[in-house]
């Protein structure tokens, strides 16, 4: 059974911040709030921690993970990116972001994108969040709690975002396959971040989420 943690969601305990965030560093996986869904996450550099989302997941190792950061400098330590990026993420963050970029050489190969060499990072404005980035001092892994089908019936769940209604019944459903629940009281959503491709000479949006209309504005 996960342990759970109950946290503030404004004025995060110190004592919790640091007690989650030493599981963290010792490859704790955990289910946490953003400021788009739920997310299942870890330290970025704890490799057993990664490959236990994936399996969580069910991602191939040819699917590149998403990952939280706590600034744009921050970003810049794991991604190139390029003064047009760079103007319009200053524009567009803290907030429900996702940037894909190229990734630097400190992103770890189980994370990013294989063939295109890229990663996804978030700047959240979410304040637990920001205060367990600040604490650990790594990026934290973030791919949303729904779960895919499992149709080989291995004992996986199943989250699906049209009857999971409360935040009771997600701690249930992921309480055996995480370390760490993080409680602020906050009841699930489904609505995702907006994901802006930032490759390229020119930035694109490519997923309409929470907030595109603001990017629009300035791609």
């Amino acid at each position: 059974m996960a342990k759970i943690f109950s946290v503030h969601p404004d004025n995060p305990q110190v004592r919790r911040i640091e007690e989650i965030k030493s599981a963290l560093s010792s490859g704790a996986v955990m289910l946490y709030p953003t400021d788009t869904v739920y997310a299942i996450g870890c330290d970025l550099n704890a490799k057993s921690a990664v490959e236990r989302v994936r399996q969580i997941k069910q991602l191939a190792n040819d699917k590149p993970l998403t990952f939280l950061c706590s600034s744009l400098s921050n970003v810049a330590t794991y991604a190139f990116v390029s003064d047009t990026a760079y103007r319009i993420m200053k524009r567009l963050i803290p907030g429900p972001y996702t940037f894909l970029l190229p990734a630097t050489k400190l992103v770890p190969r189980l994370v990013q994108s294989p063939k295109r060499k890229t990663t996804g990072i978030r700047v959240p404005n979410h304040t637990v969040c920001l205060e367990l980035l600040a604490a650990l001092g790594n990026p934290i892994i973030s791919t949303s709690a729904h779960l895919p089908p499992d149709e080989a019936d291995n004992g996986m769940i199943r989250i699906d975002p049209e009857t999971v209604q409360s935040q009771v019944e997600l701690f249930d459903r992921l309480d055996k396959l995480v370390d760490i629940i993080v409680d602020t009281g906050e009841e699930p959503t489904y609505e995702v971040s907006t994901i802006l491709d930032m490759t390229g000479d020119e930035a694109a949006i490519i997923r309409r989420g929470l907030g595109w209309e603001a990017a629009a504005a300035w791609v």
